[in-house]
């Protein structure tokens, strides 16, 4: 099969590191840990496992932070090279194992890429996956495939940005007819999206401040208006095309990212702050902010300001997977004692008197209306065409993109 794998060897690392100072396409480049290559579809590792063709496969920011090399040298010791990137998914199923029974070839699904106990065959589970937290496994490095948080990190599965990849029957879940190919890729990063809300529901009333205007940002913004508490939505966004999205998806003001501290003016005149100047550095708001702030970028400057603009005794959600900012001052976590929540998946939800997988909600309200994610697949491209893609994935300024797609 043809699948773009990524194998960051030491030589490729660093030339790689040095030559995309110059230009982003040595990102991709002869030299570059991303190659296209030919490989053989990986064999299915048990007999409770399904090999899944690819009909979509979505780019999504860890992947290119991945790609950039910008991510945190800790999350080796939970992935194995080489590995086939792409953890967003839609496919058909196109070969069961002998233990698989409920599933058959032919059946359109999307595959949850985590790879926690159940996946790896480890009898008993953690303790954390026997409580149905298998979202915080504690076995991602064991069991009888390699190490890897999720499918799209791990040499034995494959990954989306390939013509195929091996799933745990406990990962997959058909789509309905209902929900189109598009939709359906969207069910994972709306998962992610929708997790932090149910472990620490919004309230009647509160302000939701969104830093971010990329695709888990817009994700936020869709399941707030889907879980149908009224909350007061505010997004900060980088580029104006995402705050008109921002806008279409439910949120009641937007503000436009500016240079320094710019932005501050309308963020204090919204969230009701008096801002202060210290005797260097950016203005600083106080006595005011939003009830809850989520953070969807990662960067030291979007970590700065959600959490300064979270309002004394309020909740910073950290959503995604922020590796190494650069210049968050920590103060007013102390200072306005903040709770700060960590969030990067999903899991296993209580939800009106049920229990319930994120994914499987998701499913269901895409499938009911309730959630119509569709505006924000917006650039697809042959595989064969990944330098397109990902310059389009890593050009927004210029391509306006939000989820960009890639088709075998």
């Amino acid at each position: 099969m043809k699948a773009l794998v990524f194998d960051p060897t030491i030589p490729r690392y660093l030339a790689t590191r040095a030559l995309s100072a110059v230009s982003r396409s040595a990102l991709w480049g002869p030299l570059a840990p991303l190659q296209y290559r030919d490989l053989p579809d990986p064999p299915l590792p048990g007999d409770d496992w399904v090999r899944v063709g690819v009909t979509l496969g979505g780019v999504c920011g860890s992947d290119l932070s991945t790609i950039h090399l910008t991510g945190s040298p800790a999350a080796s010791v939970v992935t194995s090279f080489p590995c086939v990137l792409g953890h967003e998914n839609v496919g058909t199923i196109v070969e069961v194992g002998r233990g698989v029974r409920d599933l058959a070839a032919g059946l359109r699904v999307t595959v949850e890429p985590t790879l926690p106990c159940a996946a790896r065959g480890i009898d008993p589970p953690c303790a954390n996956c026997a409580a149905g937290n298998y979202n915080i496994c504690l076995r991602y490095t064991e069991g009888h495939i390699s190490p890897g948080l999720s499918i799209g990190f791990c040499r034995d599965t494959g990954g989306s940005w390939g013509e195929t990849f091996v799933a745990h029957r406990s990962q997959v879940f058909p789509v309905p007819d209902a929900v189109s190919d598009e939709r359906a890729l969207m069910v994972e990063p709306l998962a992610v999206a929708l997790h932090p809300f149910l472990r620490v529901p919004p309230l009647s009333g509160q302000t939701v401040l969104v830093v971010g205007g990329g695709v888990i940002g817009q994700s936020v913004v869709a399941v707030l208006r889907a879980l149908g508490t009224p909350v007061r939505i505010v997004v900060l966004a980088k580029y104006p095309f995402q705050e008109r999205m921002a806008r279409q998806l439910g949120a009641d003001e937007t503000v436009g990212l500016r240079r320094g501290d710019g932005h501050y003016e309308a963020l204090s005149e919204l969230l009701g702050a008096k801002l202060h100047r210290p005797i260097f550095g950016h203005r600083v708001p106080i006595g005011g902010g939003a009830d809850v702030t989520v953070e969807c970028v990662g960067s030291g400057r979007s970590i700065a300001d959600a959490l300064w603009w979270t309002r004394p005794g309020g909740t910073m959600i950290l959503l995604g997977v922020a590796a190494l900012p650069r210049g968050v001052d920590w103060t007013p976590i102390w200072l306005n004692e903040l709770r700060v929540l960590g969030s990067y998946i999903y899991g296993v939800e209580s939800y009106e008197g049920r229990r319930v997988r994120t994914m499987d909600l998701v499913l269901e309200w895409i499938e009911r209306g309730r959630l119509d994610p569709s505006p924000l697949v917006t650039h697809r491209f042959p595989l064969n065409d990944y330098a397109a893609a990902l310059t389009t994935a890593m050009g927004k300024a210029e391509s306006q993109a939000f989820k960009v797609a890639l088709r075998p």
